[in-house]
């Protein structure tokens, strides 16, 4: 969807900005919006994207209620919603004013239940999205390498965060544990 615009969702704000960053690696004009930034800093994004300066938006559920957003062509759901009634917010913020659009939720085995209530709570069955293996596997080695380069900026950024405040940076065990998806059990999970 060359050209569209897109709102990506994930669970925890760390995860916003090492996916915009990503992205960015991809050649994708990707911002990030979370919580954990300032109310100046969140506008200031929103705002680009809007403008069409970043064409996605990389966001918490910070961002799925109350803004106005009216030209989103694409929901990717990154990590499926806990709650499924976030579900609805997030798809929400596309297909407005009689506009069409598009919603993708990427999930795994262990996220599953989540995904059933969803569609419980829809009242019929979601289309799957089929991926060919070998489509993906041509585009691996470039993401692996965008992945590495922004797992590096995020790592860089941190150092410089902990040189400049004198104390431990309490995500960086979060971004661990999101980069090495991990379930509630410990248990790696396989990566999407």
């Amino acid at each position: 969807m060359s050209g569209s615009t897109s709102m990506i969702f994930t669970r925890i704000c760390e995860a916003t900005r090492l996916l915009s960053l990503l992205l960015r690696e991809l050649g994708l004009k990707a911002i990030p919006i979370s919580g954990q930034m300032s109310q100046t800093k969140r506008l200031g994004a929103l705002n680009k994207f809007k403008a069409g300066e970043y064409n996605v938006l990389v966001c918490t559920d910070v961002a799925s209620r109350g803004l106005d957003i009216p030209s989103v062509d694409l929901v990717i759901n990154y990590d499926i919603p806990t709650n499924s009634k976030d579900y609805f917010h997030r798809v929400g913020r596309t297909a407005r004013a009689g506009r069409s659009g598009l919603a993708i939720t990427i999930f795994n085995q262990y996220e599953v239940e989540w995904f059933m209530q969803i569609e419980k709570l829809l009242g019929r069955k979601l289309p799957e999205f089929p991926a060919e293996e070998q489509e993906v596997l041509v585009l691996l080695e470039r993401v692996s390498d965008a992945k590495r380069m922004a797992q590096m900026k995020v790592k860089e950024s941190n150092g410089n965060k902990k040189r400049m405040k004198g104390d431990d940076d309490d995500n960086e065990d979060e971004v661990k544990k999101y980069l090495g998806r991990k379930n509630a059990n410990g248990n790696k999970k396989p990566k999407r």
